[in-house]
């Protein structure tokens, strides 16, 4: 007898300017750590993790955390056309992060068409407001913003973990729906989503780093 590893396998892609909190959010996602230092992405960087969906079925994801800066764009719209799904990251505490999400969500679409990618909108930094930071996007008018494009918003603290689990479950819940509906279907050439991989039962292994990631071809 075999029982599946995963049996689904999703590209995500976090995207949005420099220095919101991108790879703070993906750190807890994962690790559940904070990093109280983090340097700027250079390119892209890689993670993953394996979660449930609501009727238990095992999703791995493979994550991809972008560069903000304009000098790396080049070398991550090679990532954009093998992902499914996309978190639109913004700082709530720096109201321009939020203004450059619609030239954010734009560059996604064009280039994971054929396929529609499910979006999430996602504040960073609410620890910093909860702790009397100025907050520069009200949650009303990113939740507008968010109900505009038929896609959920989650405000979030990679330092202290509020929502974070939220923000990536949301997707992949959609994505899985998706699937359910008929609307996805498993592609050669594409790896936005993959078929997973069984074991023999009762073999152990480590769920998490089950396969390897490989960079898209450019």
């Amino acid at each position: 007898m075999v029982e599946p590893i995963f049996d689904y396998q999703f590209r995500l892609i976090l995207i949005g300017d420099s220095t919101v909190g991108k790879s703070s959010l993906l750190k807890y996602f994962t690790d559940g750590k904070f990093a109280e230092v983090s340097d700027p992405t250079v390119g892209v960087d890689f993670f993953a993790r394996l979660i449930e969906v609501g009727d238990g079925t095992r999703i791995k994801l493979q994550l991809w955390d972008t560069a903000g800066q304009e000098r790396f764009r080049s070398i991550t719209k090679s990532y954009y056309r093998n992902s499914v799904g996309a978190l639109l990251i913004y700082d709530i505490c720096n109201r321009a992060s939020f203004e450059h999400i619609p030239v954010w969500m734009s560059e996604a679409k064009r280039h994971i068409e054929p396929h529609r990618p499910v979006f999430a909108l996602v504040g960073c930094k609410l620890d910093l407001v909860n702790n009397g930071g100025r907050r520069e996007v009200s949650k009303e008018e990113a939740k507008s913003f968010a109900d505009q494009y038929d896609t959920v918003h989650v405000e979030t603290s990679a330092k202290n973990g509020i929502n974070v689990e939220e923000a990536f479950r949301s997707v992949t819940q959609e994505v899985y729906n998706r699937i359910q509906t008929g609307e996805y279907k498993i592609q050669d050439g594409w790896d936005g989503i993959k078929t997973g991989f069984t074991r023999p039962n009762g073999l152990d292994f480590n769920l998490v780093e089950a396969e390897p990631a490989k960079a898209p071809c450019c």
